[in-house]
């Protein structure tokens, strides 16, 4: 993704400018649309990339979920206290250990002692605060609740945070178990066939399929590891460069929605964070379209969002929620009918509450249930490894011990 210098105008007449990363101009025009920002100009900036690299390495890394929930937990108590924003913000930002957190929080002051909204203000770092941040303070202002929108915020990120804990945690364990596999691979055939080969050699012994097949890869192995270890490591740079690009980010996010037993853990977390982004977006008062272009960009999935996406399109086309959703294949039935329900009574959030709870559960019972699972998968893939073992390497010992006597 390319990073964007903009220049516009909120919905008061105030210029502001910043920089956004995006796919395209269209797409930073699109998003400062959704976040109540009219842009006049809009230009590259290929050096901000260079720059933010530079900072990680140098130890100035981006702020965490945990950062931005403590930022927002505190504003929470200070608006709710009815501290000055100007006062508050400074006494945060001598607190906070994040360096870059810290800047922004100065930026944040200084614009709002030049006059400008605080919506407006945290829509100059939209690495830190997403455009659905800047919309649900924009709100907040706007309403004069903006204590009850931080503290929408913080649930939201909490839950995030717990989603995102759960679906990694459910992903940790066979990703170690897939590694050790592979390491037992390499230990095997770079040193452990080898001196079985050598004792065989002495022999002179005609060797079964699977021992031929197992000392040739062995030996090719032993010869082109460097080239081997060099494909590796291009194979891993190349895909790294092609999950940063937009068809391939697209293709890799559908990708991981089709893994056995995970994906579809991770398509139920992608969609409890839309139900609980939209319900909060929804019940602060958003318009339906704009929270749908929104929480698009918040799911972190450019597949799932793409599909919200089109729900926004069906919306504007005039079509009704439910049958926006259910056109995008995604959700159950049980949730399907939630959304209508929702819309029939004017409870809409609620609806996605309850959509956004019952993802959640399921989500928890799988990953408490993963290892038993995996371990059915992780048991045949191990007995397939001894098999071969056995029958390349174990069966040669036995008629060589048939041989001796």
């Amino acid at each position: 993704m390319a990073h964007f210098d903009y220049k516009g105008r909120t919905a008061q007449g105030d210029l502001i400018n910043g920089r956004i990363e995006a796919d395209s101009a269209d797409a930073v025009a699109a998003q400062l649309f959704n976040t109540g920002i009219t842009p006049i100009d809009i230009h590259p900036a290929p050096e901000q990339a260079a720059s933010l690299r530079l900072d990680q390495v140098l130890g100035n890394p981006q702020p965490t979920t945990d950062d931005l929930l403590l930022f927002t937990r505190q504003m929470h108590s200070l608006t709710r206290a009815g501290v000055p924003l100007v006062r508050g913000l400074r006494g945060l930002g001598e607190t906070t250990r994040n360096a870059r957190l810290r800047e922004a929080i100065a930026a944040v002051v200084e614009s709002l002692e030049s006059g400008r909204e605080l919506a407006a203000s945290l829509a100059r770092h939209p690495r830190i605060f997403n455009p659905l941040y800047v919309s649900m303070i924009r709100v907040g202002e706007n309403s004069g609740r903006l204590d009850e929108a931080f503290d929408q915020l913080y649930r939201y990120l909490a839950v995030e945070k717990a989603t995102r804990r759960q679906v990694k945690s459910a992903l940790r364990y066979p990703a170690f178990v897939v590694t050790a596999i592979a390491v037992a691979i390499v230990v095997l055939t770079l040193w452990v066939i080898p001196t079985f080969a050598q004792i065989f050699q002495r022999f002179d012994m005609e060797l079964p399929l699977f021992t031929r097949l197992i000392i040739g890869l062995s030996a090719f192995m032993s010869a082109w590891w460097p080239a081997l270890l060099l494909g590796f490591g291009a194979a891993v740079t190349g895909f790294l460069l092609w999950k940063r690009s937009e068809q391939g980010r697209y293709r890799w996010d559908k990708l991981k929605l089709a893994f056995p037993i995970a994906g579809d853990i991770v398509l139920r977390a992608t969609l409890a964070r839309f139900a609980r982004a939209f319900a909060m977006a929804y019940r602060s008062g958003v318009p339906l379209v704009q929270a749908l272009g929104l929480c698009s960009r918040a799911v972190d999935n450019e597949f799932v969002g793409a599909r919200i996406a089109d729900m926004r399109n069906g919306v504007e086309r005039g079509e009704s929620l439910w049958r926006a959703a259910s056109a995008t294949g995604m959700f159950t039935p049980l949730v399907l009918q939630m959304i209508s329900v929702g819309e029939e009574t004017g409870a809409l959030d609620n609806m996605l509450d309850e959509t956004a709870d019952f993802y959640e559960r399921e989500v928890e019972y799988d990953v408490s249930n993963l290892s038993a699972l995996i371990e059915p998968v992780l048991t045949i893939i191990i007995g397939v490894m001894v098999l071969v073992l056995a029958l390349g390497v174990f069966l040669p010992m036995w008629d060589l011990t048939q041989l001796a006597h």
